[in-house]
């Protein structure tokens, strides 16, 4: 495909994603606002969750699939002590425990034990699909069905501060991975139980959160200067270094 096919829209829109709206809500904002087609994203963030959402626009959006594959890196908190059915701040509490003695570095070496290869287990209320059907639906209606362990790669687990019960960290991680689950099960290895507090992704493959839109920005941008911001197709389509 040569040069002149695409258009100005056609690539990658960065978004600083607030708390509140879906990911989805986003890619329809986006739509109706510079009356695009075709709007994609690569890799969800439930609704509390702020920071990078990569937005694939007109031709780019057959990239989804490899841009989805790129590593991830979050920041975010954990509550010790309090376990909810959702793994996050969003869920109804199942359980509250006391919360040991703990230190910095007992933390961290518990985390260091998540590290590399392993499986993990989706939490229900999440967009995986079972015969169509997204989990989060059937868990607004009190099922509970059978989840396939995905395979997943930490590669940093670094806990950077603890103000108990809180306990903020660093994750770098490989597609897939869910941070509520990774919460969940720290807190069930330190016997307290935890939940997910907060959560911020900076980072998708080579994309960084410094370099993207605000969200309450794009009401105000012309497709002109939208266009500006959009990272051409085929910048995207050169594989790195």
């Amino acid at each position: 495909m040569s040069m002149k096919e695409f258009n100005a829209l056609d690539g990658a829109l960065l978004i600083d994603k607030p708390a509140g709206p879906t990911s989805h809500d986003i890619v329809d904002t986006v739509r109706q606002c510079y009356r695009i087609k075709k709007v994609g994203h690569c890799g969800t963030l439930d609704p509390a969750a702020t920071g990078l959402l990569v937005l694939l626009l007109g031709r780019a959006t057959k990239l989804s699939e490899k841009l989805m594959a790129d590593d991830k890196v979050y920041v975010g908190s954990i509550k010790l002590g309090q376990t909810t059915n959702t793994y996050d701040a969003d869920g109804e509490t199942i359980e509250n425990k006391l919360v040991p003695d703990l230190t910095l570095k007992m933390l961290q070496k518990a985390a260091n034990d998540f590290l590399g290869d392993q499986m993990q287990l989706p939490p229900m209320v999440s967009a995986i699909k079972i015969n169509g059907t997204p989990l989060h639906k059937l868990a607004r209606k009190g099922l509970e069905v059978e989840r396939r362990e995905r395979f997943i790669h930490l590669y940093k687990f670094l806990i950077s501060a603890y103000e108990p019960p809180i306990a903020w960290f660093k994750i770098a991680c490989t597609k897939g991975t869910y941070v509520r689950s990774l919460a969940h099960d720290f807190g069930r290895a330190l016997g307290c139980g935890a939940h997910l507090a907060g959560l911020r992704r900076t980072t998708s493959g080579r994309f960084k959160v410094s370099a993207a839109t605000q969200l309450e920005e794009l009401t105000d941008l012309s497709s002109a200067d939208l266009a500006k911001r959009v990272l051409p197709m085929l910048q995207l389509s050169v594989a790195e270094p």
